[in-house]
């Protein structure tokens, strides 16, 4: 290839050792001049030699050679056009005999044979180009535009000529920016002034601008050569795979006549423009062309008459190309087709005008699936926007595939979180679809179901359902029994029921779609990723988590496998996988996960998405269940900015993430903080969801047990009361959320000593889980511990004895032997056993509890300091008063180092080691921890609290009986 300073680094060469030739230097140029002219013209008057005129044309050469002065002598030949017949002719004759003495150089574009030492020149690495050019113009005005110049330096395709080209003419005027040229560069291209040769070449080898060495190299090509160059030029400069140019310029479909052809094109691909370096053959055996030969050889087709022609035949095949990328691609897929997007890209950009109405669609298509397909929605994003912009151009607003084109990008824009902007484009689409195809046609289902995923994503169930419905009912009929839309249309349907806690319904339809992706799709197929990961997440529902832990690492291998480790379906499931860990206590390894799908999520969508604030939640949850309050914060007010950026403040998600706050403040006894997150969150749900629905009654849900937790008995009861009616009113008379109520309500008579009402709601709540869970099931195993407390705490012993056993047995089944919630089933026994003085059993019970809390949470959690209060409570009742005194300074200091000096936890803590020392009448020791207690109560929960009252009613008991000895 010209350019790449082959001249120039003979010329280095042959000047640094030059004292290695003592014998001479004779520098020969060969391209349009005649060798043995030039030789014999040397002799006469650098070598002093006197030839005879007499001898003939070659025997003067051979005059020279023979009488050529001793010692070693370099002859350099530079720019030999040819090594074919032509050299044979022109330049063989004329070569130095074969004596060890003489050393020849030959510099030429085109490759010589085997028997040749050959050193190959490539373009310059960007850090030599930029040295180069910073040689040329100064170092101080790279720097002042580094980024410029770097970018210069790329355009320029590294090539040594052009550098020195543009570093000259930027030289020449010290005033002219490096980013004015680039603009000039690619304003003008080839014929910008910095690229031709300057008429003073001052120090410069060359002696040709970029464009006439190319030209050079043109006039040598014949016609058919000249036309695949032009041709070539087309595609984009990123290299390319060559059976993608032959489907360009190969139209016959005959099979012997194709082979012809490819031949044909091998040849002169092979001959005329890998050999002279035109084209350049990468270690990928894929084909690249130089930038500036690319745009030498723009400039030659566009004098071709047959240009337009050229340019709809590439656009073809590049639409073509594009079809063959799925809904869904595989990795395999993704990694056939990504040395071709670059030209797809410049089909769809540069040669739009050229792309049929027909193959508009197509080629737009491949590149946003290309994009999303490997979770890059940011980037697919810009050919969905350009495919409606260029559809709506060329085809008018009334177009099928327009429609298709807002349908695209609306899932787009779901995927990156931006609602209003996806439903409306959905709207737009269902509509115009309806308008254009009926409502009977694969297209308006495809709408239909779309639209269901983003109303069920945002809390709309019922509509969700009669989206999906009417898809399925469509594809049924239009759609052969076994045709794979059927697959998604039965798993997104399976999905919204088991949302809805309708299981039966729900692993019946996704049991079939998987039957029938086995039947008609791989074992492998992407769309069981999604079928498995939904069985899985209705598995975990149901409480059957060794079932649906299977599932999801089966849905992440095949998401692993066929779509990237990298991909936002990973991190999806990955998600998954950790709350199924967080629900059975396994917090050790759900942290990892959430880790790696945050680090999944951020590069795909960027660190403020939607979906990022999804995964910051999770890990919300993971350090609230670890009792790591401030962590749990952080990450989701983090979750909250992200959604409120996005969403605005009136949303579904604004909603979740503000009952995840209240959740947090509740747990922490931070009632009117938490009161107020819910009362937003219950706000924000009637505006978005009406007044009846079951997240309306979730939210009332929540404020009942606020309330219930600081005894305020009526307002829960009201609370309680409107969930279960609303839930009803939504559900039917026969739910799960129906039989939460139930137990709510009864909890709430229980601890009002109301037992002949609560025992009825048990046994309703007990009775329907039964028959709509099965009789192994945590919701099961819940309402019989409640229940057993109930018989206990009214001494019929006989009766909970045998719950409390059954309820532990059944959490064990499902949820093994070390879980955070067997400690619930284990203290049940422990105080079990304690009411009735039988203290070694209760101590053995209570030393379970602490053991698995610590195995579970490690060993500082709040929930070990309430392991710790219960024994010292058990020892001081057995007046083992040094071990009571003990645990409770334990409990104390853990809740402390947990907790912080000032939280409600704190104050029970000191009031129950104040107890213990008024109980022994040390009343010096007890009256600061009491005073230090209500102290901190009222600065917490108010002077009315429950616990505030008890804490002053204890402080003025001690001080009557100090005052009234």
């Amino acid at each position: 290839m010209g350019g790449v300073g082959k001249t120039e680094l003979a010329l280095q060469y042959a000047l640094k050792y030059q004292e290695n030739y003592p014998g001479g230097l004779c520098w020969l140029q060969v391209r349009g001049a005649d060798l043995g002219t030039q030789l014999i013209s040397f002799g006469r008057r650098d070598l002093g030699l006197t030839i005879p005129d007499e001898l003939e044309f070659n025997d003067q050469v051979r005059y020279c050679w023979r009488n050529w002065p001793q010692g070693t002598v370099l002859i350099v030949l530079d720019d030999v056009p040819s090594f074919s017949k032509d050299y044979k002719k022109r330049i063989e004759p004329y070569l130095p005999p074969a004596q060890s003495r003489f050393k020849v150089l030959i510099t030429s574009r085109q490759r010589p044979g085997a028997s040749y030492r050959r050193i190959d020149l490539d373009v310059l690495s960007p850090e030599a180009a930029l040295k180069l050019l910073e040689s040329l113009v100064g170092k101080e005005r790279i720097d002042k535009e580094l980024k410029e110049a770097e970018a210069l330096c790329e355009w320029l395709g590294y090539l040594p000529l052009g550098l020195e080209l543009v570093g000259r003419y930027l030289d020449l005027d010290q005033s002219l920016t490096i980013a004015k040229v680039q603009k000039r560069l690619e304003k003008k291209k080839l014929a910008t002034k910095a690229l031709l040769c300057p008429t003073e070449q001052g120090e410069m080898t060359a002696q040709l601008g970029v464009a006439a060495a190319y030209e050079l190299s043109w006039q040598e090509l014949p016609p058919e050569a000249q036309q695949l160059g032009c041709r070539l030029s087309l595609f984009a400069t990123a290299p390319f795979d060559w059976p993608l140019v032959e489907s360009c310029l190969i139209e016959t479909e005959d099979e012997d006549d194709s082979e012809e052809e490819q031949e044909e094109l091998e040849e002169l691909r092979d001959r005329f423009l890998v050999n002279p370096n035109m084209l350049a053959l990468t270690e990928n055996k894929t084909y690249r062309l130089h930038p500036l030969i690319r745009e030498f050889f723009q400039t030659k087709l566009a004098q071709l008459p047959e240009a337009d022609s050229y340019k709809q035949s590439f656009c073809q095949a590049m639409a073509a190309k594009a079809k063959e990328i799925p809904k869904t691609p595989t990795r395999d897929q993704i990694a056939a087709v990504t040395p071709a997007i670059p030209h797809l890209a410049e089909a769809a950009t540069v040669f739009t005008n050229w792309i049929r109405d027909e193959d508009l669609l197509s080629l737009f298509t491949g590149l946003g699936r290309f994009y999303e397909g490997q979770g890059s929605y940011n980037q697919a994003e810009r050919w969905w926007e350009l495919c409606l912009e260029i559809t709506r151009s060329r085809l008018g607003e009334k177009h099928p595939d327009v429609a298709t084109s807002l349908n695209h990008l609306a899932e787009n824009y779901f995927n990156q979180g931006r609602y209003d902007q996806a439903q409306s484009l959905y709207v737009k689409a269902l509509e115009l679809r309806k308008e254009l195809l009926g409502e009977e046609h694969p297209d308006v289902a495809e709408t239909f179901n779309d639209l269901a995923v983003f109303l069920e994503d945002q809390g709309l169930f019922d509509r969700s359902e009669s989206f999906f419905l009417k898809a399925l009912e469509i594809r049924k009929t239009l759609l052969s029994e076994d045709h794979p839309d059927l697959v998604l249309s039965l798993n997104n349907l399976g999905r919204v029921y088991w949302i809805q806690e309708r299981y039966d319904q729900a692993k019946s339809l996704l049991d079939q779609a998987l039957e029938m992706t086995k039947k008609l799709l791989s074992e492998d197929h992407p769309y069981k990723i999604y079928i498995l990961n939904n069985l899985g997440a209705l598995y975990s529902a149901q409480g059957d988590y060794h079932q649906a832990e299977d599932l999801y690492h089966k849905a992440l291998e095949i998401a692993r496998h066929r779509l990237s480790e990298k991909h936002p379906h990973v991190a999806h499931i990955l998600n998954n996988l950790a709350n199924l860990y967080n629900l059975q206590g396994q917090y050790d390894q759900a942290e990892p996960l959430l880790l790696q799908a945050l680090d999944i999520i951020k590069p795909c969508l960027g660190k403020k998405y939607p979906h990022v604030a999804h995964i910051l939640n999770g890990l919300g949850n993971l350090y609230n269940l670890q009792g790591q309050y401030d962590q749990a914060e952080t990450f989701y007010q983090q979750a909250l900015k992200i959604r409120q950026h996005w969403l605005g403040e009136q949303h579904p998600h604004i909603a979740e993430s503000l009952n995840r706050l209240a959740d947090l403040y509740y747990s922490q006894e931070q009632y009117d903080q938490a009161e107020t997150f819910y009362q937003q969150a219950l706000k924000i749900r009637q505006h978005w969801l009406g007044e009846q629905h079951p997240h309306i009654a979730e939210s009332l849900n929540r404020l009942a047990d606020l309330y219930y937790s600081q005894e305020q008995y009526d307002q829960a009861e009201t609370f309680y009361m409107q969930a279960l009616e609303m839930r009803k009113g939504c559900l039917g008379e026969q739910h799960p959320h129906i039989a939460d109520s139930l137990n709510n309500l009864a909890n709430l008579y229980y601890s009002q000593e109301q037992y002949d009402q609560a025992e009825p709601l048990y046994q309703q709540a007990l009775d329907m889980n039964k028959k709509l869970l099965g009789r192994k099931h945590i919701y099961v195993a819940h309402i019989l511990n409640n229940l057993a407390n109930l018989y206990n705490i009214q001494g019929q012993y006989d009766q909970a004895k045998p719950l409390y056993i059954e309820a532990l047995d059944m959490k064990k089944q499902l949820l093994g032997k070390n879980h955070p919630d067997l400690v619930v089933s284990l203290n049940n026994l422990a105080n079990f056993y304690y009411s009735q003085e039988q203290y070694d059993q209760s101590e053995t019970f209570y030393m379970q509890a602490l053991e698995m809390r610590k195995g579970c949470l490690g060993e500082q959690h709040p929930h070990i300091a309430d392991s710790l209060n219960r024994l010292a409570d058990l020892y001081y009742s057995q007046e083992q008063y040094d071990q009571a005194e003990t645990f409770y300074m334990q409990a104390l200091e853990m809740r402390k180092g947990c907790l912080g000096e000032q939280h409600p936890h704190i104050a029970d803590s000191l009031n129950n080691l104040a107890n213990f020392y008024y109980s022994q009448e040390q009343y010096n020791q007890a009256e600061p921890l009491y005073i230090e207690a209500l102290e901190i109560a009222e600065r917490k929960l108010g002077s009315n609290h429950p616990k505030t009252v008890t804490c002053r009613d204890n402080l003025e008991r001690l001080r009557d009986i100090r005052n009234n000895p």
